[in-house]
């Protein structure tokens, strides 16, 4: 198997020393590849419900990363 991407949320924001807001996230889980095809792995505690929607809306957006060397973090945050 391969891991193609991590996915994650973004769960809110925070401001650095330097007053910069930036973006905080959770990781989901991940998309992989086998010799059957392509799928999600999904984190069986995440609740797509605690996720921040815009008003009106009735979906969230689940980012995709590339991931990243053993050792490095998953996602850039």
């Amino acid at each position: 198997m391969e891991k193609l991407y991590d996915m994650a949320v973004k769960t809110g924001e925070y401001t650095t020393s330097d007053d910069e807001t930036k973006g905080r996230y959770e990781n989901i889980g991940a998309v992989m590849k086998s010799e059957n095809g392509s799928f999600c792995l999904l984190k069986k505690t995440f609740n797509p419900a605690g996720v921040q929607t815009a008003e009106g809306k009735d979906s969230i957006i689940v980012s995709l990363f590339k991931p990243k060397p053993k050792g490095e973090a998953d996602i850039p945050f």
